[in-house]
């Protein structure tokens, strides 16, 4: 019984979390733009079995043909494929910690954004701009020119300021919210490993 009213409260709350306006969005800024250009820190693995769902891992195994282990990424497919599979260029999402935790308001709900990795790493465009390889784990990814951009669903789970302030022109330039990339090198990512560029 203890159980499930646990689970309800949290439901509750996450359902009844206000979204933060454009104003306190950019109070946010500066500590964004303190996050490290290299050497970052993974802070999350976050897989999606299927649409809609979520399973936080402390372990990741990244593969050339499925990116993420586990992951739907492949057969959840893209509108930008023709085969019915998800876009090779699309594999992982990643997004920066410092932005996630803004716009979540709690760290419980990082995962309804719907990336795989969030890391306390300057994703921007002058920092990591398309074709820069990092380091995760045992594995190398690289960054796609695919640009990651929010959705309906980020709006229903994080408000229209939240989208228009990572869609902006700045919000672009910064990656708020996010970058693609695809694995280069298989390998095993732990949470709290070292995330370093190439």
């Amino acid at each position: 019984m203890r159980k499930v009213a646990i689970i309800l409260k949290t439901l509750i709350k996450l359902i009844s979390m206000q979204h933060l306006t454009t104003e306190q969005l950019e109070s946010g800024l500066d500590f964004i733009l303190q996050s490290p250009k290299d050497n970052g820190i993974i802070k999350l693995i976050v897989r999606r079995p299927k649409v809609g769902e979520r399973e936080v891992l402390e372990i990741g195994e990244l593969d050339l043909e499925v990116g993420l282990v586990g992951d739907c990424w492949k057969t959840r497919g893209s509108s930008r494929t023709t085969d019915g599979f998800g876009h090779p260029d699309m594999q992982l999402n990643l997004m920066n910690t410092r932005i996630i935790d803004l716009i979540a308001q709690d760290k419980e709900r990082w995962k309804l954004a719907g990336d795989q990795f969030f890391v306390d790493l300057d994703l921007s465009e002058e920092n990591i701009p398309p074709g820069t390889r990092l380091s995760i784990g045992t594995a190398i990814i690289e960054r796609t020119e695919i640009p990651h951009l929010g959705c309906k669903k980020f709006i229903d789970r994080f408000g229209k300021d939240a989208m228009r302030f990572v869609n902006s022109d700045m919000g672009k330039s910064l990656n708020l919210r996010g970058i693609n990339a695809r694995v280069i090198k298989p390998g095993i990512v732990n949470r709290g490993d070292v995330i370093v560029k190439i």
